[in-house]
């Protein structure tokens, strides 16, 4: 029993995390900025790159290192050597005016110039995004075409590696099933084992029934790409380091593929009760439908939940240890004993929240897929009824 159901839902995982979550993603990055038209040449301006900011950033400002490590970008930023910023371009990808425009994300320079016509945002609403600049300028234009931002950021690269991990682990388990068929799991295999076991044991079957099969390849995809990917968020350095989940273009589409299999999974009771509730008074459904507002309303705010859930527990525990660490430099920069002071235990704090976040990496996993299988058998909870 065991052998076959692995097997099955390995091969099928890989189609999953692959068509699933990079469509999603790269759907859910795409933004729609305002530019204006003008030509794809390389802007030729007066502009300093060196401006009269440089004072201020000699000094240590944790809030704008805590939002560097956390949010999106164009580059991956590995490390600094003196003033010299080491970091990975990424391809940008941008439709403007019917056109597409490719290059590579060190145009920019940090964001310290505009190239064909673009730069990045350094401040307002669109903050390290890309927008169209005015003729001749670094000024971005208001009165702009439709920009379709479909960059490979650092988010989506992250992603790419994470599935590439996927497919190398579980391509491997999937082999060591064939090669050591009968056999006690070993390796790799014995550790990857007892997950899927608990995936399907402890949630699916729990959560939907009979009918758990047809939903574990998803809920296995669900699980592995959201703790490895936790995981890696915990490592600091390339190819490790980004912050996936905490971003809510990717834990929105991951609540978004649940509640499109929820809703066509659901049966005709699953409606009725949204619509016309049993055992609640006629006077709250009509002639002002109050409780089926709710229950419609509960639809939409359940892939919600999921969604914030994820991304903020990650981005707090990412957001707790950069701040621990900050800690170092703000009392450095007052006097250079308070730093040593501080040191050892912004460094304490820093390790135990690290080990937290270890087991919040596998619990945040667990709730979003246990949740996922929960409305699945919600939604068809008299099948499942009626077949014991």
């Amino acid at each position: 029993m065991r052998e076959p159901i692995v097997k099955s839902a390995v091969l099928r995982i890989f189609i999953l995390v692959f068509f699933i979550f990079t469509w999603g993603i790269f759907t859910m990055q795409a933004e729609e900025n305002h530019g204006s038209t003008t030509t794809d040449e390389p802007l030729t301006t007066d502009y300093n790159p060196i401006t009269n900011n440089h004072e201020q950033s000699e000094s240590f400002n944790a809030g704008d290192m805590i939002i560097g490590h956390i949010v999106d970008a164009y580059e991956w930023h590995i490390m600094e050597i003196g003033k010299t910023a080491v970091s990975i371009p990424l391809p940008v990808i941008l439709i403007y005016d019917g056109k597409l425009i490719i290059f590579i994300s060190n145009k920019f320079h940090h964001g310290e110039v505009a190239w064909r016509g673009f730069k990045i945002e350094q401040e307002g609403t669109k903050k390290g995004k890309i927008v169209k600049v005015k003729e001749g300028t670094m000024e971005a234009d208001p009165n702009a075409s439709r920009l379709l931002d479909l960059s490979i950021t650092k988010t989506v690269f992250a992603v790419f590696i994470s599935i590439a991990f996927l497919l190398i682990i579980f391509i491997s388990v999937a082999r060591s099933y064939r090669k050591n068929e009968g056999k006690a799991p070993s390796g790799l295999q014995s550790l990857i084992e007892p997950l899927i076991i608990f995936v399907r044991d402890d949630i699916a079957k729990t959560a939907i029934g009979a009918k758990y099969e047809k939903y574990l390849p998803y809920l296995l995809t669900l699980f592995f790409f959201i703790f490895l990917n936790n995981l890696m968020g915990l490592i600091p350095f390339f190819p490790f380091g980004a912050n996936v989940t905490g971003n809510l273009a990717v834990t929105g589409i991951m609540a978004v593929f649940t509640f499109i299999i929820t809703t066509f999974s659901a049966n005709k009771t699953y409606w009725k009760h949204i619509y016309n509730a049993p055992g609640v008074p006629w006077w709250l459904k009509f002639p002002i439908p109050l409780m089926p507002f709710v229950e419609l309303l509960s639809v939409f705010t359940k892939p919600f939940v999921l969604m914030v859930r994820l991304f903020a527990n990650m981005s707090a525990g990412h957001i707790i240890i950069l701040g621990f660490m900050s800690l170092i430099f703000i009392f450095g920069n007052i006097k250079g004993s308070l730093g040593i002071a501080v040191a050892p235990v912004s460094v304490a704090f820093g390790i135990f929240m690290g080990f937290l976040e270890l087991l919040v990496a596998f619990i945040q996993a667990y709730v979003f897929t246990l949740l996922s299988a929960l409305y699945f058998g919600m939604a068809m909870e008299e099948h499942n009824t009626a077949e014991h």
